[in-house]
This record gives structure tokens, C-alpha cells and sequence, in this order.
């Protein structure tokens, strides 16, 4: 465990994380401190931040399971002590991280007996379990478990809906949660027209990522959700689809911007996302999808990393060097 002692700055608002500790390997802690804020603004951000971290921050869970051998969900299998609905909710436990987008599949082999834990799950590599030691079923006799699992990447809640399970699909209640609980407190300091704020926040994660991590993913998010009400006067500017695209020749878009990265900090970059080019929705997703959320993120790939991302083409690239040349007056001003 963590601790800071808390120092009140009085003139640059600052943040900083004053307790970090590890519970579990599926219960993270963390607190922090804003300060300074006039009267009102800590409330203001912390019913914001508190909103944003349980409902806009995504996780990856177990949604399916499929298993031709069952009949319905609330049978038992001979040879195992669980029943399936337990199994079910001993899956639906599990905690993962991934940077998956939309849904892959894993798989659990094992031959009895024995128990089968989180470690049996066959998984891609690019998903992880982050506690290998839950408890799936309990085999008491020389049987194969064998079944399908569904892993879906999404955020908040996935309530199961009636299903013909004739087909060995079993639908697993989801939640995408990574943030389990955040709240926030107010601390007020000063006389009269004074008054001071400072603002406290605490926020438990289920391990898949910290309580840092957690309020960075949330406030960029929150973020993201005001960027459009910066851009109301340009509202008729996107492309038009006659618009004359530029050749593109073989170079980096760290290259093309040479000279303003010389004159300019990293940390400049890493505030601009890309929602300020104004790209067409299908772009930002698909670079959003592939972890590209800023402009130094951007412009650390070349164009035939960008050409390798799956769905996006060599127009798709070209309009993202047309929007990159638009974007030039507001790289100016940092």
C-alpha cells in the first residue's frame, strides 16, 4: 500500500494520488486529490468523473457458453459436481483484460478428475486472465470437459436475453465494468469570496487495470464526449466526397510534420486527439480500434503500419493526410 501525504497547492490546480494499495488480484484501490477549485467545481467534476468511470470505461467478459452435450442450463453432467448454471456463474466471474474489439472465442479441454480453474481457459493472445485461480468445475470422474466460450470487449451491462439453448449456446449475464465502485468527497478551506475547494476521489478496480489508469481512460472520455460542441461553427467542413485526394508517397506522418515536432513538446501531441481532424466516423473507429487515440499516436506510425490495419484502405489513408494538412492551425497554437 501507498500512501502520500496531501499537499494543498494553493496556486496550480494539480492532481495527485495520495493512497494506492492491492487488495486482491481482483480488488485495486486508489484515492486522489484535486485542488485548487472554485466553489461548485468539484462537485461538477466529481459527479462527472464518478458517471464517466462506471459507465464509459470498457472491459471484456465472458458472454457465451457453448456445449452440445447439455441439455438446458439448469441440468447436471455425471461426472461433475457442479451443475451448469453453477459453472455459468463460476465463469462469469472471471476477470480479463484485452485490447480485443467485438468478440473472439476461447476454449476449455480438461480431462477428469480434477479441478478446472481460469488457467484451463485456452485463450488468444491477445486476452489475459488476471486471476488464473477461479474456481469452473470440479470433474470426479475420467471425463473430457469440453466446451466454447464467447469473449466479448464492451461497457456497462449485458443482461441476458430468453434463448432456445437447443443449440448448446448458454448466454452469460456480463458486466463490463472494470471500474467496481467510485465515489467522491468535498473539502472546503477559506473565508468568503476565498473559498476554496479541493476534491477527493476514490475508485476500486477489478484488477484488469489500476485506479490510475482508470481515472486517465475516464477522463479522456469525458473528453471525447465535448469535442463536437468545439467544432459547431465548422459543422458543413467534413470532406465532401468529390473533394481531390493528395498522392500519397512513402513517408511517416512523424516525417511530413518534421519541422513543428522540432519546435514543439511531445506533451503537445499526446492532447490533440484525433476526434480534431474531423475524420469520417469509419476512420476514427478503425483507428481508435487499433489503440490510436492522439495525434503523437499517429504520428508515430508509418503509412504502411497504418495500411496494415484490417478495413482501412489507401483512400481511407490519404483522407487521414488531408485532414492531417487541414489540421495545421491548430497545430500552431501550441
Amino acid at each position: 500500500m501507498v500512501r502520500e501525504k496531501i499537499a494543498v497547492s494553493t496556486r496550480t490546480r494539480q492532481w495527485k494520488c495520495v493512497e494506492s494499495r492491492k487488495d486482491s488480484k481482483r480488488l485495486y484501490y486508489g484515492r486522489f486529490v484535486l485542488s485548487p477549485l472554485m466553489k461548485g467545481q468539484a462537485d461538477t467534476i466529481g459527479i462527472a468523473l464518478r458517471r464517466t468511470l462506471l459507465g464509459e470505461i470498457e472491459g471484456t467478459c465472458i458472454t457465451r457458453v457453448k456445449s452440445n452435450k447439455v441439455s438446458h442450463e439448469y441440468s447436471t453432467v455425471v461426472g461433475i459436481q457442479e451443475s451448469v448454471h453453477e459453472i455459468l456463474m463460476n465463469l462469469k466471474e472471471i476477470v480479463l483484460k484485452s485490447n480485443l474489439y467485438g468478440t473472439c472465442d476461447a476454449s476449455i479441454c480438461v480431462r477428469g478428475p480434477g479441478y478446472v480453474t481460469a488457467k484451463d481457459i485456452a485463450l488468444p493472445p491477445y486476452v489475459e486472465i488476471i486471476d488464473n485461480t477461479q474456481h469452473i468445475a470440479s470433474l470426479t470422474e475420467s471425463i473430457n470437459l469440453c466446451i466454447g466460450l464467447e469473449i466479448e470487449r464492451n461497457r456497462g451491462y449485458l443482461i441476458k436475453t430468453p434463448h432456445n439453448s437447443q443449440d448448446g449456446s448458454y448466454p452469460i449475464d456480463a458486466i463490463f465494468m472494470p471500474v467496481r465502485n467510485a465515489n467522491h468527497s468535498i473539502h472546503s478551506y477559506g473565508n468568503g469570496n476565498q473559498k476554496q475547494e479541493i476534491l477527493f476521489l476514490e475508485i476500486w478496480t477489478n484488477g484488469s487495470l489500476t485506479p490510475k489508469e482508470a481515472l486517465h481512460e475516464a477522463s479522456r472520455n469525458l473528453i471525447e464526449l465535448f469535442i463536437p460542441f468545439l467544432h459547431m461553427e465548422g459543422e458543413n467542413s467534413h470532406l465532401e466526397s468529390n473533394q481531390p485526394m493528395v498522392p500519397l508517397s512513402p513517408f511517416t506522418f512523424h516525417d511530413k510534420l518534421v519541422k513543428v515536432i522540432k519546435k514543439k513538446k511531445e506533451i503537445a501531441f499526446k492532447s490533440i486527439f484525433i476526434d480534431q481532424l474531423e475524420l469520417p466516423p469509419k476512420i476514427y473507429n478503425l483507428l481508435k480500434r487499433s489503440n490510436i487515440y492522439t495525434l503523437l499516436d499517429l504520428l508515430n506510425n508509418r503509412h504502411e503500419d497504418l495500411m496494415k490495419i484490417e478495413d482501412l484502405r489507401l483512400e481511407d489513408v490519404k483522407q487521414i493526410l488531408v485532414s492531417l494538412e487541414k489540421g495545421h492551425f491548430f497545430l500552431e497554437n501550441f
